[in-house]
């Protein structure tokens, strides 16, 4: 099941037009890129995947939700379609969004191949990749990279780790 399948309700995004959320630069708060990075550690030698929901038209990465990699491989993730729709529904009802759809490369860089490029439906999200590949399940250097995935279009965007919402000066993205 793709993210599309599962019937988002209120927002609607029409192919050819402009995703609502094309600003370049995704802001996320040093918790979530922690939980995230952790999240993509723990999993491996498998990738990693979830959602980082944020408040419906906020752009604000929010609430991490790691999810189960049904695939269980190296080399490709899936998530369960029956985790997925709970997912949503939760959304729905907290009135909320995928702002940001993230999963771990685990031999590559973290850029999205071609089946991730294949399988990105939500166009107004930020698509995070982590890359293990230097220091696997331990301390070490990650790539955490995030893109817009549109109609077959990656753009790279720019990072923003700041100390929480609100707080006057982003930090500069390093990688951990």
């Amino acid at each position: 099941m793709t993210v599309s399948e599962c019937g988002r309700i209120g927002r609607v995004w029409v192919p050819g037009e402009t995703p609502l959320y094309s600003r370049g630069v995704l802001t996320i708060d040093q918790a979530a890129y922690d939980a995230v990075v952790a999240h993509a550690r723990r999993d491996h030698p498998d990738e990693a995947c979830g959602v980082v929901a944020g408040p419906a038209g906020s752009d604000r990465p929010e609430r991490i939700v790691p999810m189960l990699n049904a695939a269980r491989s190296p080399t490709f993730y899936e998530f369960d379609p029956t985790d997925l729709l709970r997912l949503y529904q939760d959304m729905d009802a907290r009135d909320e969004e995928p702002v940001v759809i993230y999963h771990s490369h685990t031999a590559t860089e973290a850029y999205p191949s071609r089946t991730d490029i294949s399988l990105a439906q939500e166009p107004g999200a930020h698509y995070v990749l982590v890359s293990t590949r230097e220091c696997g399940n331990d301390e070490g250097p990650v790539e955490f990279r995030s893109f817009r995935i549109v109609e077959g279009e990656v753009t790279e965007e720019e990072v923003r780790v700041v100390p929480a919402y609100g707080a006057s000066k982003p930090q500069p993205m390093e990688q951990q």
